[in-house]
């Protein structure tokens, strides 16, 4: 069975495995961008596979309040909090079929509190900001990363960052926080100014949307999470992968491939 090794996360003290578990399908399965339909999985299907990921080396997660009732549910069904890195954000909400943000002081602090309650859990790991495209707006014309300095002066979260949606946005942000996640994979290559950026300040990387939200494996004849893996750990400052799945098979997958792709560069 593989096992992963783990990354320092930027300067944040914290350790993460190069492949972390997303889990937007543990709660939403309305207005996502995925190219097949699924079925939100049960508490024990989610209990599985969530024992499965910490068997096989992953130990950072990733939520938000935007994913359904994911928040909750992982509440309820992590077991030994400790031994979990948790990524939650703050900024978007998913409310009757649609999207809505707010960025405020008194909502990101309300979103932390909630999360926190959520997740049965006295502190965040990271919080994340999820962005709606204005990246610089957020940063410069708002409260929210003001607030999230206040909210790990305190002590309810270790650190902060930005999941943007613009290189400009992540270029400012990435010396104002801890972390940035940005998409990447081999038909994306825009933001890698921005994990260059990150990697000479010794901040954080996490990377999204490796494998294109899963288009690009649909008709792939190749292994393309094999050679999407490959292709981004090869960047220098990137430190863990987020992929979301709910399939135990596709789980075992994606971490036989970080390994293999791991083990090859480091042959090489």
């Amino acid at each position: 069975m593989s096992s992963l090794p783990r990354r320092p996360l930027g300067s944040t003290g914290l350790d993460v495995s190069c492949l972390g578990l997303g889990t937007v399908k543990f709660g939403r399965n309305e207005g996502v961008k995925y190219p097949e339909k699924f079925i939100i999985p049960d508490d024990q299907a989610v209990l599985a596979l969530l024992q499965q990921a910490q068997a096989l080396g992953i130990n950072l997660i990733d939520t938000a309040p935007a994913y359904g009732n994911s928040e909750e549910r992982l509440g309820k069904l992590l077991q030994r909090r400790q031994d979990w890195v948790i990524c939650s954000k703050t900024g978007e909400e998913f409310v009757g079929g649609r999207s809505r943000f707010d960025f405020s002081a008194a909502h990101t602090r309300n979103s932390i509190e909630r999360s926190l309650r959520r997740l049965k859990t006295d502190y965040l790991d990271l919080v994340l900001v999820h962005s709606d495209g204005n990246d610089q707006q957020i940063i410069e014309q708002t409260d929210c990363f003001e607030t999230l300095v206040r909210c790990r002066e305190q002590g309810k979260i270790r650190a902060f960052g930005l999941s943007g949606k613009t290189v400009a946005g992540g270029l400012l942000a990435v010396p104002l926080c801890d972390v940035v996640m940005v998409s990447c994979n081999p038909g994306y290559t825009d933001e890698l100014d921005v994990i260059e950026h990150a990697a000479a300040l010794h901040k954080g990387v996490l990377i999204k949307k490796a494998f294109a939200s899963g288009h690009a494996l649909a008709g792939s004849g190749t292994d393309a999470v094999y050679d999407a893996l490959r292709f981004i750990f090869a960047i220098n400052g990137v430190t863990s992968v987020i992929a979301g799945t709910i399939n135990p098979a596709h789980l075992q997958h994606n971490v036989d491939a970080a390994t293999r792709a791991l083990a090859t560069m480091a042959v090489g």
